[in-house]
């Protein structure tokens, strides 16, 4: 990202923003579930800049959906904090081995489960495994999400609305029961949620629904796990340029992405990636419960 002054401050100006003045990216389209290495402009996940201070030193953390967008940006910043981190993904090998290298950049120890959250059986062996290798589990974070634009309801089919829910609500839930086995004081569960389960989208029902109930769920469990010293709270970002969006909207919607925060551009998953350091982190050991909203804008709720 390129810095520009405006109105006396500095700002992080987005490739995105850029190209869409200059009249693209157009049509940029990939196949679900999207591959870093074909978006453009490329994502920046705090690669060259994010620097750590041993927030998270000594501890182990899952990550669901680390290979790529936020995931990816979260474990590199987890990693450079000082902890150990396991990803679950989704067919995208090469994603994976590349957030995977990074994480051992840092010095830290990596693993990478491919598979389908869908299935609960696979959620139960992705935090087993954890588990044993690093022989502690002390973070979730719970990421993976799918979505399809659906501009009318009729068009909704019973197939997607059960990818949905199976990936964005019955996944978290089934990684939570099990994580919680092996957490003790101190552990902490950080789910991802959206904008859209604070203010719903015309286009994305189904996805909407699910993160609102991301978030509630998120509200229930803190209250339930807080008597063992555990806490729960959930990051609700706005528009973030993952490969997601390309993947999952028209090239229409693409091209305008982001155009209605504050800063007329998505974030970058870096931008996102320090609210899942403060909350899993002491620094935050007061909140649970919560619902962050880094939205670029002025949230309702």
């Amino acid at each position: 990202m390129t810095q520009e002054r405006r109105h006396g401050l500095d700002v992080s100006v987005n490739p995105l923003a850029e190209e869409r003045a200059r009249g693209g990216p157009g049509g940029q389209q990939q196949q679900w579930p999207g591959t870093e290495s074909e978006l453009r402009p490329p994502a920046d996940h705090g690669e060259e800049s994010y620097r750590g201070a041993g927030k998270l030193e000594g501890r182990a953390a899952l990550i669901t959906g680390g290979d790529s967008g936020i995931g990816r940006a979260v474990a590199i910043a987890f990693a450079r904090e000082g902890a150990d981190v396991a990803i679950a993904y989704y067919n995208e090998h090469d994603d994976a081995r590349e957030t995977v290298r990074w994480i051992r950049e840092a010095g830290r120890r990596a693993l990478a489960f491919d598979g389908d959250l869908r299935d609960r059986e696979h959620c139960r062996d992705v935090v087993e495994r954890t588990a044993a290798e690093f022989g502690r589990l002390d973070i979730l974070v719970n990421n993976a999400a799918f979505q399809w634009e659906t501009r009318d309801i009729a068009d909704l089919t019973p197939e997607q609305l059960e990818q949905t829910f199976r990936t964005n609500v019955f996944a978290y839930i089934w990684m939570a029961q099990f994580a919680l086995e092996h957490m003790g004081e101190g552990g902490v569960i950080i789910n991802t949620g959206s904008v859209t389960g604070l203010e719903g989208h015309a286009g994305l029902i189904d996805y909407a629904a699910s993160k609102g109930a991301i978030h509630v769920f998120t509200k229930s469990l803190a209250q339930a796990v807080a008597h063992r010293g555990i806490r729960v709270n959930c990051v609700a970002p706005g528009p973030v340029w993952t490969p997601l969006i390309p993947s999952t909207f028209s090239a229409e919607h693409v091209a305008e992405f982001g155009a209605d925060t504050l800063w007329q551009r998505p974030a970058q998953p870096a931008e996102i990636a320090p609210t899942y350091v403060f909350l899993a982190s002491a620094d935050s050991r007061f909140y649970s419960g919560e619902i962050f909203a880094p939205t670029g804008r002025t949230t309702t709720r």
